[in-house]
């Protein structure tokens, strides 16, 4: 450690130098850097220490402010997303308050953005200037604490959204678990063995979906979305739409003895749930194991509805439980929360944008999860894997990463494709005896037990051809392709192009986000990724959290990931749901908005522009007035009011004009 000590009186400033081991020392001069740091006017104590993060540079900055009588603290390290907090924590320590702190950035802005060292010193120099020039005007702030209403909001019935619900509540907190699906469950309700160990998925799931149905601490609202969410962290205010099945839930006793009744004898409607390769009836329940086991009357095809002449069949069989009501109608719940999971899914790959594959013109083109409702005891064979024709395939190609690793489309890994690719190889071969190959562009099986699977199916005699499937075609161009759909791939390994004829085309889309990402985003005031997925605070440190206090996110919602994945993150966005309001309070940072009362002339320009909802107007005096508990500091107020009568704390014009007047210096004195 090296440190120089300053003789100019005034204000006492301590300067701190990170080497953060080669990350900044490898390219800025730290030693120049603290010698230039301790000449500066108001600077006392100038240090620089290898890791400044770690406990004794912690302490040091403790001693200092104590025997220097340090009352301004400037940290010249990382990025103040990592280690702001860490610094103020150690100010506070020491005795002063957090807020006479400031941090530079002289990673990320000077030794990681240059190549020359005495380029990347010279801005170091220039912004630990500023930063101390600007830190003698920093005020002292307290935080404030809000109360946390206990009740927790999860968005989503999928398996993540149900782990999460069921941790949450059995940590004797109360849920409300909203689900925009007649029933929980989500994609994995659908599945029939999940990789690698071939558990059958129902086994798993509906003991968990029962569980939720159950439990004393979870409302569960099905057929419902969120459609306005009002607050801020520790008090959010929801209003939940529930729309209505025309089943009454509390009368439904779930004998399902109206779906037979149903004046249409036989199903004519394409089943959502078997994504239309079977049909149901107006009045249906989704699968067997639905959570609530309530059945729901389709106003679109149902004849009471379309003509008011229907003999309601159906209502006789309910008998004297009158548990059908046509005359329900769409109603609006009111809810507050402390906290809200989002757990909202994913929407798989639509395999018809890739034209040169067939799907959609080709009957014997299959999407992965149309086999994977095939093999499905409770599907629509009963478990058989058939053609639209009723026979079993004899050859069966399946092709990976459509839609995902793709520059036309999605340059990302979906991360399971490979996997339930590899499943379906070895349910088909399994079920028909059929000769099956997979068509892959890498095979990736990094998890726990997946390369294990992987070499069992090639024991089983399954084909893996290493190539980009080119074409998937009917033309016949030899005898053995007659009547055959033929599917053309450079073999990368052999080096040479193949023709091989198959009787079933299996597609293996990847993970898209669902369709209303965007909206869903703007209601819940988050962030996406350029993809399209709900963003987190950060990558590493923060992956459940969003930049919204008190919202957090739980499996595919965030980004393609497996059932494992999914439910640990669950339990991670549980956990931190529970911490939030086991504390009892939640502290609002300071650097929030004020107003100049007596300077605001109520124009409304700054209204508009909060993207917190944080301003509104007080028509008794005719100005506007800041909520600092809905304040994120993000400081686009303060920048639109054209009388300036809006300021933000830590970040007020005399604090801004001195930083930029201390990194200006520099330049004027190299000219």
């Amino acid at each position: 450690m090296r440190e120089a000590l300053s003789k100019n009186g005034g204000p006492r400033v301590g300067v701190y130098i990170c080497h953060c081991g080669k990350n900044i020392a490898g390219l800025v001069d730290v030693q120049r850097l603290t010698e230039y740091a301790a000449t500066l006017p108001g600077v006392a104590v100038a240090r620089d220490y290898k890791y400044m993060c770690s406990d004794p540079g912690q302490v040091l900055i403790q001693k200092d402010i104590a025997e220097h009588k340090l009352d301004r603290i400037v940290v010249a390290a990382c990025s103040p997303l990592l280690h702001e907090r860490t610094f103020r924590s150690a100010t506070e320590a020491g005795g002063l308050n957090p807020f006479y702190f400031q941090m530079v950035s002289i990673r990320e802005h000077a030794s990681w953005v240059h190549t020359d060292k005495e380029e990347a010193t010279r801005k170091a120099q220039d912004l630990v200037r500023a930063a101390v020039q600007r830190v003698i005007y920093h005020e002292s702030l307290e935080r404030r604490r809000v109360p946390i209403n206990p009740a927790v909001l999860v968005v989503g019935g999928g398996i993540a959204g149900i782990h999460a619900a069921l941790t949450i509540a059995n940590g004797g907190k109360h849920v409300y678990l909203v689900e925009r699906e007649p029933t929980i469950g989500g994609h994995m309700a659908k599945f029939d063995k999940t990789f690698p160990t071939l558990d059958c998925a129902a086994c798993i799931l509906t003991p968990k979906m029962t569980a939720v149905r159950a439990h004393p601490n979870i409302t569960l609202w099905t057929y419902s979305e969120v459609s306005q969410v009002e607050g801020y962290v520790g008090n959010y205010k929801v209003k939940v739409k529930r729309r209505p099945r025309y089943i009454n839930e509390e009368l439904c006793l779930g004998c399902l003895e109206c779906i037979p009744a149903c004046i249409y004898k036989e199903a004519k409607h394409p089943d959502e749930f078997n994504l239309g390769l079977s049909k149901r009836r107006p009045i249906y329940i989704p699968f067997p194991q639905a959570v609530p086991q309530v059945v729901v009357i389709d106003p679109e095809t149902c004849i009471e509805f379309k003509s008011g002449k229907c003999k309601k069949t159906c209502v006789e069989a309910c008998g004297e439980r009158n548990a059908i009501d046509f005359r329900q109608t769409e109603r609006t719940e009111e809810i507050e929360v402390g906290a809200i999971v989002l757990a909202t899914g994913f929407k798989t790959f639509d395999a018809g944008r890739v034209p040169y594959y067939g799907y959609g013109v080709y009957p014997n083109v299959y999407s992965a999860l149309e086999i994977e409702r095939l093999v499905n005891a409770s599907g629509p064979t009963g478990g058989e894997v058939v053609l639209r024709d009723g026979r079993k395939p004899e050859r069966v190609g399946i092709i990976h990463c459509v839609g995902s690793r793709d520059e036309n489309y999605n340059v990302y890994c979906s991360r399971v494709c490979c996997m339930y690719s590899i499943k379906l190889a070895h349910l088909i071969k399994e079920r028909t005896e059929a000769e099956v190959y997979n068509f892959y562009i890498d095979i990736r099986t990094p998890g726990k037990g997946f390369e294990e699977f992987y070499t069992k199916t090639l024991a089983e005699g399954v084909h893996f051809v290493r190539g980009k499937v080119g074409q998937v075609s009917d033309w016949a161009t030899a005898p053995e392709e007659q009547g055959k759909l033929v599917i053309q791939v450079e073999d990368t390994l052999a080096g040479m192009i193949r023709r091989i004829p198959v009787d079933m085309v299996v597609l293996s889309p990847g993970l898209d986000p669902q369709p209303d990402a965007q909206e869903v985003r703007r209601l819940f005031n988050i962030s996406c990724s350029n993809e399209g997925w709900f963003l987190e605070r950060h990558p590493k440190l923060a992956p459940v959290n969003t930049f919204t206090d008190g919202i957090f996110l739980a499996g595919a919602c965030q980004g393609p990931k497996d059932i494992p994945d999914s439910v640990a993150q669950a339990g991670a966005a549980a956990a931190e749901s529970l911490a939030l309001i086991d504390a009892g309070y939640f502290e609002l940072e300071p650097t929030t908005a004020y107003l100049l009362a007596e300077e605001c002339s109520g124009c409304k320009t700054c209204i508009p522009l909060c993207p917190y909802n944080a301003i509104a107007f007080d028509a008794e005096i005719a100005k506007a007035a800041i909520n600092e508990a809905l304040c994120k500091g993000c400081g686009v107020c303060v920048a639109a009011c054209p009388s300036g009568s809006i300021q933000q704390h830590l970040f007020d014009d005399r604090q801004i004009y001195a930083e930029i007047l201390g990194v200006l210096a520099g330049a004027t004195a190299a000219s």
